[in-house]
Parts: C-alpha cells; sequence; structure tokens
C-alpha cells in the first residue's frame, strides 16, 4: 500500500491514503500481475477500459469528460515510463473531481 501511495504523491503530494487504498482494493486482482498493473497510454483500447470501466461505470463520467481527463493525466504521466494503474486511476478520478466519491 505504502508503495502505491508514495506512487501517487509523485504527482499529488496531498493524496488522501484512504482514497488510494479504496483504489487498491477496487483494482484488486489486477495489481497482483506487473503487466495489469501498469496503464499502456500508447494503447487505445487500454484506455478506453479506464474510461469505460472506471470512468463511466465507477465513477458516473460522462464519455467527453471521461476521454479529457485521460488526456489530460496521460500528458502528466509521459515522462514515467511505468504508469501505475492505482496512480493513473487515481489522478483522473481527481480531474474528474470524484475523489470524495471513491
Amino acid at each position: 500500500m505504502s508503495d502505491y501511495l508514495a506512487d501517487v504523491k509523485k504527482y499529488d503530494a496531498g493524496a488522501d491514503a484512504a482514497v488510494v487504498d479504496k483504489i487498491v482494493k477496487h483494482l484488486g486482482i489486477a495489481l497482483r500481475n506487473r503487466d495489469s498493473s501498469l496503464v499502456a497510454t500508447s494503447d487505445q483500447k487500454e484506455l478506453d477500459r479506464v474510461r469505460d470501466s472506471w470512468c463511466i461505470k465507477k465513477l458516473g463520467a460522462e464519455p467527453q469528460a471521461a476521454e479529457a481527463a485521460i488526456a489530460k493525466v496521460a500528458k502528466a504521466m509521459a515522462g514515467d515510463n511505468t504508469k501505475e494503474r492505482v496512480t493513473f486511476y487515481y489522478l483522473v478520478a481527481k480531474e474528474l473531481g470524484e475523489l470524495g466519491s471513491l
């Protein structure tokens, strides 16, 4: 858990540990595999999955808002070769103003 929080804090120094923990629990088994614990922003199918499963289904975002948030987070994390899924999801939720709903 502390590794996930430390990674999120690289992008949001005031990250809420409880929110990060909820995202970790939501992702569950996906975090056990190194490949599925990362987000490949160069893969459109991957970004569509984040949009549909996380942004729209879990957070209740509109598709256009979800696309914009994902693009902004992908750009912010562009220098990071290993984009941790927990961090990516946290930043997307923050961008959408939905951290409180988690």
